[in-house]
């Protein structure tokens, strides 16, 4: 009952004075134990100490005393209650920790599981992908055999038709071997048979020719006697009629006139004919419509008038507008046309400015080339009439374009030129000592200084192409950028595409780069572009092939030109080469035309 006066609640020890009677109780008790004899084995109350209940006793008696001991004793229950209270929360909180732990082991397990499931999936599928790939390799090795075996196969076959196309051959020579052999056996044979048949009857044979040549002589004898009698009683009757004899004589001599005029008129005819509809052999273009390109090409009719015109730069254009509305009016009044000479570098449109000059004047024109005067030696003096001739049967006027001019028109006194050129050089100038309202001279050269001076004397205007400016070049390159790649990629019906960029501000860029660069040049740009799309695997042209082709043609350009400078060192004091006016920005030094 110490539990009711509470002295437990504290602390965990009795009082002192408790502890002390407790010891000395127990000490009394252990003595008449320990001196009765330790033989005798102590029982189970032997160790019992009364004091406990004596102090239980007293304390009931005093707490019986006590006026607070319902209170107590209700305090006491209350603790009670309590204590069993807490003890029940603890077990509650127990079962919930036992529940927790439940949950976190059903969670565990059930992450084990998927883990578990997981392992397992990937070792199913790399399982299936390790079969997938033991089956395709049994797959290929199958087709690899198969095909071992087709390969083993068709070479067995092949070396079967080889033995048997060998076997037919040495079958076929062995055949016509033994024939060779029977037929010249045969031969041999037969000439030995005829041999012995001809000594036996060559008495036989002597008499059937000598019946033969008898008998023909005869038969021809008798033709001659015939064909005289007839021929004399035909001549006897004419020779005895005076006007059998007149009429024959007529006649004999009308027909000898009229295969005479008739070979003379055809002669004639051709020649005008082919003034008037041939293209001479030196023209190798022209817009007039001749017979037989009519009828090659019967489509042309309705193309000539259709030559589109081309962009260049603005001094140019603004020249070639000037000198067309002369030539126009010129041609409108009939009056003298002017001979013009171009000179500059190449591929800065010369041609073209002849083409577009006579497209604006609405003359004809011709464009022949230096080259082809000396190869035709001495006919080159009868073809040289012949262009002039045809181009005076024009209505029309005729703009008479020659490219490299100065391939035959060089200088007499110094070149050494054959003399069938310079027969044909003093028959161009005899054609063109006057000016003429039938034909307009334009020449094309660029080494005028190598001209004879009579050629000179010729030119009535001279035309310089410079090499293109920053802005002409940009003009020229938006052009042929939509001429050969902008157009081709938006019409869709060429196997080219058009990757997405700035596309003015790399034709821009372009341009800057291509400095001293030539319209031809520029042009072969724009053919490269193309070119490059096409060889890509799907067609695109990107930037960086345009970059790649445009850094391409820079390098040949500069290689061009050191060419041109290692020539122009080599040939000083000699022929006075000239390098185009411009080209000092690609690194050669820059000479002037004025040398002409």
């Amino acid at each position: 009952m110490s539990w009711l006066f509470g002295w437990r609640k504290g602390s965990g020890t009795p009082p002192a004075e408790e502890q002390a009677a407790a010891a000395a109780a127990e000490g009394a008790a252990a003595g008449p134990a320990a001196g009765s004899g330790g033989d005798r084995p102590a029982d189970k109350w032997s160790n019992f100490d009364p004091t406990g209940l004596e102090r239980a006793a007293k304390a009931a008696r005093e707490l019986d005393k006590s006026r607070h001991a319902k209170e107590a004793l209700g305090l006491a229950r209350m603790q009670e209650q309590t204590l069993q209270l807490e003890h029940q929360s603890k077990i509650k909180e127990y079962e919930a920790g036992l529940e927790q732990l439940k949950g976190e082991q059903i969670q565990l397990q059930g992450e084990e599981r998927r883990k578990t499931l997981a392992e397992e999936t990937k070792q199913n599928q790399a399982r299936a992908q390790y079969q997938d790939k033991l089956a395709r390799q049994r797959y290929d090795d199958q087709l690899r055999q198969q095909q071992f075996l087709n390969e083993e196969n068709l070479r067995k076959q092949e070396e079967s038709v080889l033995k048997q196309e060998a076997m037919r051959k040495a079958t076929i020579e062995h055949e016509m071997e033994l024939r060779h052999k029977n037929d010249l056996l045969r031969v041999e044979a037969e000439a030995k048979a005829r041999a012995q048949v001809e000594r036996e009857n060559a008495d036989l044979i002597r008499e059937q020719i000598r019946l033969k040549a008898a008998e023909h002589r005869q038969t021809v004898l008798d033709s001659i006697r015939t064909a005289g009698a007839v021929f004399g009683e035909g001549f006897r009757a004419l020779v005895s009629d005076w006007d059998k004899l007149t009429a024959t004589v007529a006649g004999l001599t009308l027909l000898a006139a009229g295969v005479y005029s008739a070979r003379n008129a055809t002669a004639v005819a051709g020649r005008y004919i082919e003034a008037r509809l041939g293209k001479p052999a030196l023209v190798r273009e022209t817009s007039r419509l001749t017979v037989a390109e009519a009828i090659k090409h019967p489509i042309k009719v309705s193309l000539i008038s259709q030559l589109q015109s081309h962009e260049g730069t603005a001094a140019l254009e603004e020249r070639v507008r000037d000198i067309a509305i002369a030539t126009r009016n010129t041609r409108q009044n009939k009056g003298l046309y002017r001979n013009i000479l171009m000179y500059g570098p190449p591929g800065t449109g010369k041609t073209l400015f002849a083409k577009k000059l006579a497209l604006h004047s609405g003359m004809d024109f011709a464009i022949m080339t230096g080259g082809d005067v000396a190869p035709m030696g001495r006919d080159g003096v009868t073809a040289m009439h012949k262009v002039f001739d045809w181009a005076n049967t024009s209505r029309r006027g005729v703009l008479l374009f020659v490219d490299e001019a100065d391939a035959f028109l060089r200088k007499r006194a110094t070149e050494k030129i054959s003399e069938d050129l310079r027969a044909t050089l003093n028959a161009f100038l005899y054609r063109t000592g006057e000016q003429s309202n039938k034909f307009m001279l334009v020449l094309a050269s660029n080494q005028p200084e190598q001209f004879d001076w009579a050629i000179n004397d010729r030119i009535d205007e001279i035309v310089n192409f410079a090499l293109p400016g920053l802005e002409e070049r940009e003009r020229l390159v938006r052009l042929y950028f939509d001429k050969f790649v902008l157009g081709p990629a938006t019409a869709g019906r060429q196997r080219l595409k058009l990757a997405q960029f700035d596309y003015g501000q790399k034709c821009s860029d372009i341009a800057k780069r291509a400095e001293g660069m030539s319209g031809r040049e520029i042009s072969k740009l724009g053919v490269a572009w193309q070119a490059a799309a096409y060889s890509s695997e799907d067609g695109v042209l990107t930037e960086a092939m345009i970059d790649s082709r445009v850094d391409d043609a820079v390098t040949q350009h500069a290689q061009k030109m050191d060419w041109l400078l290692t020539e122009a060192g080599m040939g000083v004091g000699k022929v006075g080469v000239l390098l185009p006016k411009g080209t000092a920005a690609a690194g050669v030094p820059c000479c002037l035309w004025g040398m002409f």
